[in-house]
Protein backbone atom coordinates (compact mmCIF):
# COMPACT_ATOMS: atom_id res chain seq x y z
CA UNK A 1 0.00 0.00 0.00
CA UNK A 2 2.95 2.43 0.70
CA UNK A 3 4.41 1.69 -2.66
CA UNK A 4 1.04 2.05 -3.63
CA UNK A 5 0.58 5.20 -2.67
CA UNK A 6 4.09 6.94 -2.99
CA UNK A 7 4.94 5.87 -6.78
CA UNK A 8 2.84 8.59 -8.64
CA UNK A 9 4.56 11.41 -6.48
CA UNK A 10 7.73 9.35 -7.23
CA UNK A 11 7.46 9.53 -10.89
CA UNK A 12 6.38 12.80 -10.72
CA UNK A 13 9.00 13.99 -8.67
CA UNK A 14 11.50 12.14 -11.24
CA UNK A 15 9.94 13.28 -13.99
CA UNK A 16 9.40 17.19 -13.32
CA UNK A 17 13.04 17.69 -10.86
CA UNK A 18 15.11 14.75 -11.52
CA UNK A 19 15.24 14.79 -15.32
CA UNK A 20 15.69 17.84 -16.26
CA UNK A 21 18.48 18.34 -13.46
CA UNK A 22 19.77 15.14 -14.88
CA UNK A 23 19.43 16.77 -18.35
CA UNK A 24 20.74 19.72 -18.02
CA UNK A 25 24.18 18.53 -16.62
CA UNK A 26 24.13 16.22 -19.29
CA UNK A 27 23.82 19.70 -21.69
CA UNK A 28 26.30 21.42 -20.15
CA UNK A 29 28.59 18.88 -21.49
CA UNK A 30 27.97 19.13 -25.05
CA UNK A 31 27.03 21.51 -28.00
CA UNK A 32 24.44 21.37 -30.15
CA UNK A 33 22.18 19.71 -27.87
CA UNK A 34 19.17 21.72 -28.48
CA UNK A 35 19.93 22.99 -31.77
CA UNK A 36 18.36 20.77 -34.42
CA UNK A 37 20.69 22.40 -37.29
CA UNK A 38 23.80 21.05 -35.68
CA UNK A 39 24.87 17.31 -34.66
CA UNK A 40 25.52 17.92 -30.86
CA UNK A 41 28.96 16.16 -29.43
CA UNK A 42 30.71 16.00 -26.18
CA UNK A 43 33.16 18.49 -25.46
CA UNK A 44 33.98 18.06 -21.76
CA UNK A 45 34.47 21.06 -19.67
CA UNK A 46 34.89 23.44 -22.47
CA UNK A 47 31.61 25.03 -21.92
CA UNK A 48 32.53 25.61 -18.04
CA UNK A 49 36.14 27.11 -19.09
CA UNK A 50 33.91 29.56 -21.60
CA UNK A 51 31.81 30.15 -18.72
CA UNK A 52 34.53 31.16 -16.47
CA UNK A 53 36.47 33.16 -19.14
CA UNK A 54 33.18 35.38 -19.26
CA UNK A 55 33.99 38.73 -17.31
CA UNK A 56 30.15 39.36 -17.44
CA UNK A 57 30.03 35.72 -15.60
CA UNK A 58 31.89 37.10 -12.52
CA UNK A 59 30.15 40.32 -11.96
CA UNK A 60 26.79 38.65 -12.32
CA UNK A 61 27.88 36.46 -9.26
CA UNK A 62 29.93 39.32 -7.71
CA UNK A 63 26.03 41.64 -8.11
CA UNK A 64 24.50 38.12 -6.89
CA UNK A 65 25.97 37.43 -3.89
CA UNK A 66 26.05 41.46 -2.47
CA UNK A 67 22.32 40.82 -3.09
CA UNK A 68 22.31 38.58 -1.01
CA UNK A 69 24.72 39.55 1.81
CA UNK A 70 23.26 42.92 2.38
CA UNK A 71 19.19 41.62 1.55
CA UNK A 72 18.90 38.73 3.57
CA UNK A 73 20.58 39.81 6.80
CA UNK A 74 18.50 43.29 6.62
CA UNK A 75 14.68 41.11 5.96
CA UNK A 76 16.13 38.55 9.01
CA UNK A 77 16.52 41.98 11.76
CA UNK A 78 13.34 43.48 10.17
CA UNK A 79 11.30 40.47 9.75
CA UNK A 80 12.02 39.56 13.64
CA UNK A 81 10.86 43.22 14.62
CA UNK A 82 8.08 43.02 13.08
CA UNK A 83 7.29 39.36 13.95
CA UNK A 84 8.17 40.23 17.86
CA UNK A 85 5.08 43.45 17.26
CA UNK A 86 2.62 41.33 15.60
CA UNK A 87 3.47 38.36 18.46
CA UNK A 88 1.80 41.00 21.06
CA UNK A 89 -1.61 41.07 22.06
CA UNK A 90 -3.52 44.11 20.80
CA UNK A 91 -6.62 44.85 19.07
CA UNK A 92 -6.58 44.31 15.72
CA UNK A 93 -3.85 41.28 16.06
CA UNK A 94 -4.79 39.20 13.29
CA UNK A 95 -5.96 42.23 10.64
CA UNK A 96 -1.56 43.25 11.14
CA UNK A 97 -0.95 40.12 10.51
CA UNK A 98 -2.62 39.72 7.92
CA UNK A 99 -1.51 42.88 6.31
CA UNK A 100 2.04 42.41 6.90
CA UNK A 101 1.76 39.53 4.03
CA UNK A 102 0.38 42.40 1.46
CA UNK A 103 4.21 42.93 -0.04
CA UNK A 104 4.87 39.49 -0.48
CA UNK A 105 1.36 38.16 -2.17
CA UNK A 106 2.32 40.95 -4.55
CA UNK A 107 3.64 39.04 -7.79
CA UNK A 108 7.23 39.47 -8.39
CA UNK A 109 7.19 41.34 -12.14
CA UNK A 110 4.12 43.66 -10.87
CA UNK A 111 6.13 44.53 -7.83
CA UNK A 112 9.06 45.09 -9.61
CA UNK A 113 6.71 47.67 -11.95
CA UNK A 114 5.17 49.72 -9.35
CA UNK A 115 8.55 50.53 -8.20
CA UNK A 116 9.42 51.64 -11.36
CA UNK A 117 7.22 54.02 -11.58
CA UNK A 118 7.58 55.03 -8.14
CA UNK A 119 11.64 55.58 -9.19
CA UNK A 120 10.97 57.03 -12.65
CA UNK A 121 13.32 59.78 -13.17
CA UNK A 122 10.56 62.54 -14.28
CA UNK A 123 7.32 61.06 -13.40
CA UNK A 124 8.19 58.86 -10.28
CA UNK A 125 6.35 60.37 -7.25
CA UNK A 126 9.61 59.93 -4.97
CA UNK A 127 11.08 62.40 -7.10
CA UNK A 128 7.89 64.81 -6.90
CA UNK A 129 7.71 64.47 -3.02
CA UNK A 130 11.75 65.38 -2.96
CA UNK A 131 11.93 68.53 -5.44
CA UNK A 132 8.57 69.59 -3.90
CA UNK A 133 9.97 69.48 -0.55
CA UNK A 134 13.13 71.04 -1.80
CA UNK A 135 15.55 67.83 -1.42
CA UNK A 136 16.45 67.60 -4.94
CA UNK A 137 16.37 71.06 -7.72
CA UNK A 138 15.43 68.74 -10.67
CA UNK A 139 14.60 64.85 -10.83
CA UNK A 140 16.77 62.08 -10.33
CA UNK A 141 17.18 59.08 -12.20
CA UNK A 142 17.36 56.61 -9.60
CA UNK A 143 17.37 53.39 -11.72
CA UNK A 144 19.87 54.86 -14.34
CA UNK A 145 22.63 55.85 -11.95
CA UNK A 146 25.29 53.28 -11.84
CA UNK A 147 25.98 53.40 -7.53
CA UNK A 148 21.69 54.11 -6.84
CA UNK A 149 20.23 51.58 -8.81
CA UNK A 150 21.42 48.50 -6.81
CA UNK A 151 20.61 49.94 -3.90
CA UNK A 152 17.22 50.83 -5.24
CA UNK A 153 17.01 47.33 -6.19
CA UNK A 154 17.70 46.56 -2.43
CA UNK A 155 14.63 48.95 -0.72
CA UNK A 156 12.99 47.03 -3.12
CA UNK A 157 13.58 43.44 -2.39
CA UNK A 158 13.86 44.03 1.27
CA UNK A 159 10.50 46.07 1.85
CA UNK A 160 8.94 42.68 -0.45
CA UNK A 161 10.68 40.10 1.51
CA UNK A 162 10.93 41.01 5.35
CA UNK A 163 7.12 40.21 5.68
CA UNK A 164 8.26 36.47 4.18
CA UNK A 165 10.96 36.56 7.06
CA UNK A 166 8.37 38.01 9.52
CA UNK A 167 5.42 35.56 8.60
CA UNK A 168 8.06 32.16 9.13
CA UNK A 169 9.45 33.92 12.50
CA UNK A 170 6.24 34.30 13.77
CA UNK A 171 4.93 30.57 13.39
CA UNK A 172 8.43 29.66 15.75
CA UNK A 173 7.66 32.60 18.34
CA UNK A 174 3.78 31.05 18.47
CA UNK A 175 5.83 27.31 19.26
CA UNK A 176 7.49 28.89 22.21
CA UNK A 177 5.87 28.14 25.41
CA UNK A 178 4.37 30.76 27.35
CA UNK A 179 5.51 29.45 30.69
CA UNK A 180 9.18 29.83 29.90
CA UNK A 181 8.56 33.71 30.16
CA UNK A 182 6.76 33.67 32.96
CA UNK A 183 9.00 31.55 34.70
CA UNK A 184 11.82 33.63 34.09
CA UNK A 185 9.08 36.64 34.76
CA UNK A 186 9.36 34.98 38.74
CA UNK A 187 12.81 34.75 38.77
CA UNK A 188 12.97 39.12 37.58
CA UNK A 189 14.66 38.72 34.29
CA UNK A 190 14.39 41.25 31.81
CA UNK A 191 13.04 41.07 28.91
CA UNK A 192 16.07 41.55 26.92
CA UNK A 193 17.55 38.42 29.11
CA UNK A 194 14.60 36.74 28.21
CA UNK A 195 14.78 37.74 24.66
CA UNK A 196 18.28 36.37 24.88
CA UNK A 197 18.21 33.39 26.61
CA UNK A 198 15.03 32.34 25.57
CA UNK A 199 13.47 33.49 22.37
CA UNK A 200 16.57 33.41 20.42
CA UNK A 201 18.10 29.76 21.33
CA UNK A 202 14.66 28.17 20.47
CA UNK A 203 13.74 30.12 17.53
CA UNK A 204 17.37 29.04 16.17
CA UNK A 205 15.27 25.98 14.16
CA UNK A 206 12.83 28.49 12.58
CA UNK A 207 16.00 31.17 11.94
CA UNK A 208 17.64 28.12 10.01
CA UNK A 209 14.37 27.65 7.81
CA UNK A 210 13.65 31.70 7.26
CA UNK A 211 17.55 32.10 6.09
CA UNK A 212 17.49 28.48 3.29
CA UNK A 213 13.89 30.00 2.51
CA UNK A 214 15.10 33.32 1.78
CA UNK A 215 18.83 32.91 0.74
CA UNK A 216 18.04 30.55 -2.45
CA UNK A 217 15.19 32.84 -4.03
CA UNK A 218 17.18 35.61 -3.28
CA UNK A 219 20.38 34.03 -4.91
CA UNK A 220 18.55 32.95 -7.59
CA UNK A 221 16.51 36.65 -8.19
CA UNK A 222 15.76 36.83 -11.49
CA UNK A 223 11.82 38.50 -11.93
CA UNK A 224 13.30 41.69 -9.41
CA UNK A 225 15.96 42.88 -11.50
CA UNK A 226 14.21 41.73 -15.07
CA UNK A 227 11.08 44.01 -14.77
CA UNK A 228 12.87 46.83 -12.54
CA UNK A 229 16.05 48.02 -13.94
CA UNK A 230 16.44 45.31 -16.95
CA UNK A 231 20.10 44.03 -15.49
CA UNK A 232 21.12 47.70 -16.31
CA UNK A 233 22.77 50.57 -16.11
CA UNK A 234 25.34 47.98 -17.67
CA UNK A 235 25.15 44.94 -15.56
CA UNK A 236 25.19 46.79 -12.34
CA UNK A 237 21.83 44.81 -11.45
CA UNK A 238 22.80 42.08 -13.50
CA UNK A 239 22.09 38.62 -11.27
CA UNK A 240 23.59 35.26 -12.43
CA UNK A 241 20.54 33.92 -13.47
CA UNK A 242 19.26 37.01 -15.36
CA UNK A 243 23.01 36.58 -17.13
CA UNK A 244 22.15 32.81 -17.24
CA UNK A 245 18.96 33.44 -18.74
CA UNK A 246 20.38 36.11 -21.43
CA UNK A 247 23.61 33.59 -22.24
CA UNK A 248 20.51 30.97 -22.74
CA UNK A 249 17.72 32.49 -24.59
CA UNK A 250 19.27 35.33 -26.26
CA UNK A 251 22.85 34.61 -27.29
CA UNK A 252 21.28 30.65 -27.85
CA UNK A 253 24.31 29.14 -26.12
CA UNK A 254 22.86 26.39 -24.72
CA UNK A 255 25.98 24.29 -23.19
CA UNK A 256 27.32 27.47 -21.79
CA UNK A 257 23.50 28.02 -19.90
CA UNK A 258 23.24 24.75 -19.06
CA UNK A 259 26.99 25.32 -17.33
CA UNK A 260 25.96 28.28 -15.46
CA UNK A 261 22.48 26.65 -14.17
CA UNK A 262 24.75 23.78 -12.98
CA UNK A 263 27.20 26.34 -11.15
CA UNK A 264 24.11 28.10 -9.61
CA UNK A 265 22.85 24.87 -8.54
CA UNK A 266 26.10 24.16 -6.77
CA UNK A 267 26.42 27.26 -5.09
CA UNK A 268 22.82 27.68 -3.67
CA UNK A 269 23.47 24.17 -2.75
CA UNK A 270 26.75 25.34 -0.92
CA UNK A 271 25.10 28.26 0.64
CA UNK A 272 22.79 25.77 2.41
CA UNK A 273 24.69 23.70 3.71
CA UNK A 274 26.99 26.79 5.23
CA UNK A 275 23.46 27.50 7.43
CA UNK A 276 23.18 24.34 8.00
CA UNK A 277 26.78 23.30 9.37
CA UNK A 278 26.51 27.12 11.41
CA UNK A 279 22.69 26.71 12.78
CA UNK A 280 21.74 22.86 13.19
CA UNK A 281 21.80 21.82 16.58
CA UNK A 282 21.38 17.77 16.90
CA UNK A 283 18.80 18.39 19.99
CA UNK A 284 16.00 19.82 17.29
CA UNK A 285 16.49 16.99 14.92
Amino acid sequence: MATLLLGPVVIYLLAVSYYPIVMNVWTSFHQGMLNPTVESQFVGLANYESLFDNSSFWNSLKVSLLYVVISVPIELVLGLGVALLVNRQFRGKFVAQAAILFPWALPTIINARIWQWLYHGEFGLFNDILVRVGFFEEPFAFLAHPQIAFASMLVVTIWKTTSFMALILLAGLQSIPEHLYEAADMDGASKWRQFRDITLPLLKPTILVALIFRTLPAFQAFGLPFGLTGGGPGEVTTTLVLFDHRLTFTQLAFGEGAAGATVITLIALGLSLIYVVTLYEPEVR
